[in-house]
C-alpha cells in the first residue's frame, strides 16, 4: 500500500500546486508524484495519468508528444482544478536505459511497439495499480480524465474509479514524431 510521504506547494508557470510524494517506503528515491490545484471549476477534478518520459519532460525532446501532453496537462488543471499523478514508469515501464536502446532500434527501422517486443518485453508495461490507490486514498473516485489511451479508461472503470469524461489532449504533430503518433493511433488505439 502506498501513503502519502511528503507534500509542499509548488509555484509553477501554471501556478501554485500542491506536490505531494506517495510511496510504501518513507526514503523512496523515486516516488509517484501527485500535483494538485484545488481550484475547482465543476464538481469533479480533471486527472491526467502521465508515465514518466525524461527525454520529453525534461529534455523537450520531439521524437514523442509527452512533454506536451505533460504541459498542456498542467495548464488544463491549473485552469479546472485536479490531480496530475506522475507515474515513474519510463519508457512504457521498461526503464531509461531500455527505452534508449528502443531509441536505436528504432532508428534502425523497428516502430516504438517493435522495438520494445525485440527488448524482450510487452508493446506496453506499464499499470496503473499505484495510481487507484492514489486516487481512492485522495477521495477522487469519479473523475473527468485528460487522456487519449483507451486502455486508461478502462483499467480505472475496471477499478472503481468512475471516468465521467473523457478529456482528449491533442498535440500538434512534428516531422520527428509523426510516426511514433501513427503506431500510437493505429496499433495502441489511441483517440488522437
Amino acid at each position: 500500500m502506498v501513503k502519502l510521504q511528503a507534500e509542499a506547494y509548488l509555484p509553477t508557470q501554471y501556478g501554485q500546486f500542491k506536490v505531494m510524494a506517495f510511496s510504501e517506503e518513507a526514503n523512496d528515491p523515486m516516488p509517484m508524484m501527485v500535483l494538485h490545484h484545488d481550484k475547482y471549476v465543476d464538481a469533479l477534478p480533471y486527472v491526467r495519468l502521465h508515465s514518466e518520459c525524461m527525454t520529453g519532460d525534461t529534455f523537450g525532446s520531439v521524437r514523442c508528444d509527452c512533454g506536451e501532453q505533460l504541459h498542456s496537462a498542467m495548464e488544463i488543471i491549473a485552469e479546472k482544478g485536479g490531480y496530475l499523478i506522475y507515474l515513474r514508469q519510463e519508457g512504457r515501464g521498461i526503464g531509461l536505459i531500455n527505452k534508449l536502446k528502443a531509441y536505436q532500434l528504432q532508428e534502425n527501422g523497428l516502430d516504438t511497439l517493435q522495438a520494445n517486443v525485440h527488448l524482450g518485453f510487452k508493446g506496453d508495461e506499464r499499470e496503473y495499480a499505484e495510481a487507484v490507490e492514489v486516487l481512492k486514498i485522495l477521495g477522487q473516485e469519479t473523475i473527468y480524465l485528460i487522456t487519449n489511451n483507451p486502455e486508461k479508461v478502462t483499467y480505472l472503470e475496471n477499478h472503481g474509479i468512475h471516468v465521467q469524461q473523457r478529456i482528449p489532449l491533442i498535440i500538434p504533430p512534428h516531422s520527428e514524431n509523426k510516426d511514433y503518433l501513427n503506431v500510437k493511433k493505429h496499433k495502441m488505439g489511441h483517440w488522437l
